[in-house]
C-alpha cells in the first residue's frame, strides 16, 4: 500500500542468560557440575504483530507493563532488529523517536552539544542544525541550562529537550513513549497540541496513548501478543475487557 506503514509477522525474541560464565575456571567447573553451566532462554518479547498505518494516521498502541509496547516502537524505529517478520516504511521517511529519556544524549556533553550531535546522527550538516537550533532552545524552555552536562538535568529537563529536538528535526514519522507523563502540565500541553499540529500537516504518528481523542486506529497488546486491531473506541474496550 504506498505511503502506508507495514507491519508484517513481525516477532522479536530476546536471550536471557542465567549463571552467566565469566571466568574460564567457571567454564571449567561448569563441565563437570551441571549447576554451575550458563543456561539461557528465549524470551520472546513480541510474536506476529501484523497491521498496516496510512499515511498521515494517529496510531496508538495500548496494553499492560510487560507487554511489548517498547519493543515494538524500538522494531518500528529501527533500534532494534526484528527476530522474524518485517517493517516497512514508505521511501524517505525521516523518523522522529522519543521513546525513553535520555537515549542518544551523552551525559558529559551539554544540551548544545547534544543538540547537534543528535541532529547530525539524523544526517542534518552544521549550517541546518544552527537554523533549527533557536527553535529546539526557545520550545524546549531550557536556555539558560544549554551550557550545562546533560548529567545534571532532571528528568524533566531531559524530556523537554528530547522532545524539543525531535519534534524540530522535520520528522515525517513521529514514534513516542509515554515519557511526556514527566514535566509540568503546562508543557505536556505544549507537546500535545504540536502532535496536533504534526497531524494536521499529514504526518504520521506512532505513540502509546490511552486517549481516544489523540488516536484513530490502535493496536492492543497483551504479553507480546496482538489482541486487537482497529478504531480506538473498540480497542480501548477491548483492552477493558483484558483487564477483567
Amino acid at each position: 500500500m504506498e505511503g502506508a506503514i507495514e507491519v508484517e509477522r513481525l516477532s522479536k525474541a530476546f536471550s536471557i542468560r542465567y549463571n552467566k560464565l565469566n571466568s574460564l575456571k567457571s567454564q571449567f567447573v561448569g563441565i563437570f557440575n551441571k549447576r554451575y553451566r550458563e543456561e539461557i532462554e528465549i524470551f520472546w518479547a513480541l510474536r506476529d504483530i501484523d497491521f498496516v498505518i496510512e499515511p498521515g494516521e494517529a496510531f496508538g498502541i495500548i496494553g499492560r507493563n510487560g507487554s511489548g509496547k517498547s519493543t515494538l516502537l524500538r522494531l518500528i524505529a529501527g533500534i532494534y532488529p526484528p527476530t522474524s517478520g518485517a517493517v516497512r516504511l514508505p521511501k524517505g521517511t525521516r523518523i522522529g523517536a522519543m521513546i525513553e529519556l535520555g537515549v542518544g544524549f551523552h551525559p558529559e556533553l551539554t544540551g548544545r552539544e547534544n543538540i547537534f550531535l543528535g541532529a547530525s546522527i539524523h544526517g542534518l550538516k552544521r549550517k541546518e542544525i544552527e537554523s533549527l537550533y533557536p527553535a529546539i532552545v526557545e520550545f524546549s524552555e531550557l536556555g539558560h541550562f544549554m551550557d550545562t552536562p546533560i548529567k545534571n538535568y532532571s528528568s524533566g529537563m531531559h524530556g523537554r529537550l528530547g522532545f524539543a529536538l525531535a519534534i524540530n528535526l522535520k520528522p515525517t514519522l513521529f514514534i513516542i513513549d509515554e515519557v511526556l507523563a514527566v514535566g509540568d502540565e503546562g508543557f505536556q500541553k505544549k507537546c500535545l497540541d504540536a502532535m496536533k499540529k504534526f497531524k494536521t500537516e499529514g504526518k504520521t504518528i506512532i505513540l502509546v496513548s490511552h486517549d481516544p481523542g489523540m488516536i484513530a486506529s490502535v493496536c492492543v497488546l497483551e504479553h507480546g501478543v496482538q489482541k486487537f486491531v482497529g478504531k480506538s473506541d473498540a480497542a480501548i474496550e477491548a483492552y477493558h475487557k483484558l483487564l477483567g
